[in-house]
C-alpha cells in the first residue's frame, strides 16, 4: 500500500513520502511564503489562494496566522508582502557565513563591476543566501536572496558539485551524474556557465568549504563584460579562498 495522502481536519497528513507525518496547513503556510518572495509586488488573498489552489477563506487563515508573526505585511490596498520578521529569521541561517562572506561579496561587486552572491545546496536546488550588488552598477543582474534554481544548471551547482570527490557524490547524491564541467572546476578552482539559468546570462563561481555543513559557493554573474573569465574566475577563486580560511 503506497502512503497515506488523506488529511483529517486538522490539516495532519497521516504519512508523507517517506511514511513520516506531515502537516498539510504548515506545508500551505510555507509555500505561501515561497510564492511571496518569488513576487515582483503585493498579492492579493485571491492571488495567493489560486496560487495555492485552495479556497479564498484557507488562504485568509494561512495569511493571517504568518502575519499575527510578521512573516507577512499587507499593505494600504490590502495586498500581502513577504514581512520584515522574514529578515530577522534569515539572518539566522548560516549566520557565520554571511558574516564572513559579506565583506569578500562587496569587495568582489566593486573590482568586477557585477553582482556577487552566495549560494547554498538545500539538496534539491541552489538557493541565494546572501547578494551585494556592485555601487553605481545600472544594468547589473540583480540576485535575490531567498531565489532559487536547479542545482544541475549554472556555475554555482557545478562549483559546489566540484568540492566532492566523484565516489564521495555517487554516495550522498545516488543517481545524480557527476558532470564533467565539475570536473574541470576542481583542476582550476573555478566553474563557468552561460546560458544555463537565463539566456545570455554568464556566471563563474567557486566552491566554499564550510565547516560541518555542505560546501556552498561564491559566484558573479553578468550579461558580458570586459574581462576575461581567467580573470573574473581567478577573482572570485582568490574570495572563495579568503572566505573559506576565516570561517577555520
Amino acid at each position: 500500500m503506497g502512503p497515506v495522502s488523506e488529511v483529517n481536519s486538522s490539516g495532519v497528513a497521516a504519512t508523507g513520502a517517506k511514511g513520516a507525518p506531515q502537516s498539510q496547513t504548515l506545508s500551505r503556510g510555507i509555500r505561501a511564503l515561497e510564492i511571496l518572495a518569488d513576487s515582483s509586488g503585493g498579492m492579493s488573498i485571491a492571488e495567493v489562494a489560486a496560487a495555492l489552489g485552495v479556497h479564498r477563506s484557507i488562504a485568509y487563515r494561512i495569511l493571517r496566522t504568518l502575519e499575527d508573526h510578521a512573516l507577512v505585511q499587507r499593505d494600504p490596498a490590502g495586498n500581502v508582502t513577504i514581512g520584515l520578521g522574514m529578515a530577522s529569521l534569515a539572518r539566522g541561517v548560516a549566520r557565520n557565513l554571511q558574516s564572513a562572506a559579506l565583506p569578500e561579496l562587496t569587495a568582489l561587486a566593486t573590482s568586477l563591476q557585477m553582482t556577487a552572491f552566495i549560494a547554498v545546496w538545500d539538496r534539491r536546488e541552489c538557493v541565494t543566501l546572501v547578494a551585494v550588488e556592485p555601487p553605481h552598477g545600472e544594468g547589473t543582474l540583480v540576485q535575490r536572496p531567498g531565489s532559487r534554481h536547479s542545482f544541475s544548471a549554472g556555475a554555482p551547482g557545478i562549483a559546489i558539485q566540484s568540492a566532492f570527490g566523484e565516489d564521495e557524490w555517487a554516495r550522498l547524491a545516488p543517481g545524480e551524474p557527476y558532470r564533467v564541467e565539475s570536473r574541470q572546476a576542481a583542476r582550476c578552482g573555478y566553474a563557468l556557465s552561460h546560458d544555463e539559468v537565463i539566456p545570455g546570462v554568464s556566471s563563474v563561481g567557486a566552491a566554499v568549504r564550510v565547516p560541518g555543513q555542505l560546501p556552498a559557493a561564491l559566484a558573479v554573474v553578468y550579461l558580458s563584460s570586459d574581462l576575461s573569465t581567467e580573470r573574473i574566475g581567478a577573482e572570485v577563486a582568490r574570495s572563495a579562498g579568503i572566505i573559506e580560511r576565516s570561517l577555520r
